[in-house]
């Protein structure tokens, strides 16, 4: 079956129906333009096809070993590629970015993080891109326990840490408080940082839509900050501070249009 993920479809919130997929995020780490040591078999770029540029960050559409980009700036494959938000991006300026569709398969079968080391190499070598790396301080938040204490305990199960979205909200096996922090810097679109004191490894389950305000008018979208913050805190006894926090940014040194082929 087809995955489909709107990039980040977190921040034009969509109806409250659709908080699930909403919080859908790209929470993969970093890297380096020259570290992508896998490339597509064949990758096509293209001018959008969209009659009207869209203001967002276009549609992603993923299945195994296959990718597929519609109406997307290098920014946004930027985001996808190296899992982070519009604020970790420095160095240029995107606005009336040219948008592109872009096609690319690989010769096997592969998940979503090797697409994104694929998509790596092809921005260093399509794109042009190169970038380095620094740490600033943004604002942001810290993720902390709540007056009333955390409401979930360590998990007996080994293994690798997952966090997925379910109808209602996220699940997550085996995390630890870094990577949930990492994840739910998505539909916050700002860095969250782990000052929880938490070092172990836990199942959590959220129920975003328990949140979602009943007097919510019809049609309308939920906040999602205002959902997120009532549904840690609730669920899970965790509540958010603002603050200033360091955060690793990308600045980017070059990236040019790339030819089509």
């Amino acid at each position: 079956m087809v995955a489909v993920k709107r990039i980040p479809a977190m921040r034009r919130f969509l109806s409250a129906a659709s908080v699930a997929i909403a919080i859908a995020i790209c929470c993969s780490g970093g890297g380096r333009a020259d570290d992508a040591r896998l490339s597509f078999a064949v990758a096509s770029i293209k001018p959008s096809r969209a009659p009207v540029p869209s203001e967002h960050d276009g549609r992603i559409e993923t299945s195994p070993g296959s990718l597929q980009m519609q109406d997307v700036t290098v920014s946004s494959c930027i985001k996808w590629a190296y899992g982070v938000q519009d604020n970790q991006i420095a160095g240029f300026e995107p606005r009336n970015a040219p948008h592109y569709d872009i096609a690319a398969k690989a010769d096997d079968p592969v998940d979503d993080e090797h697409l994104k080391l694929m998509m790596r190499a092809l921005l260093t070598e399509r794109f042009k891109l190169t970038f380095h790396r620094q740490t600033r301080d943004l604002s942001g938040y810290a993720l902390v326990p709540a007056r009333t204490g955390v409401k979930f305990h360590e998990t007996a199960a080994d293994g690798k840490g997952t966090i997925r979205n379910s109808q209602t909200g996220f699940v997550a096996k085996s995390v630890n408080m870094h990577e949930l922090a990492d994840f739910i810097s998505g539909p916050l679109a700002a860095p969250v940082v782990d000052a929880t004191g938490k070092t172990g490894k836990y199942d959590l389950s959220v129920n975003l839509t328990a949140y979602i305000p009943a007097d919510l008018e019809p049609g309308k979208r939920p906040d999602i900050t205002s959902l997120v913050f009532a549904g840690m805190q609730g669920e899970l006894g965790l509540k958010f501070e603002a603050r200033k926090v360091p955060v690793e940014v990308m600045v980017i040194d070059h990236v040019e249009n790339p030819s089509e082929n």
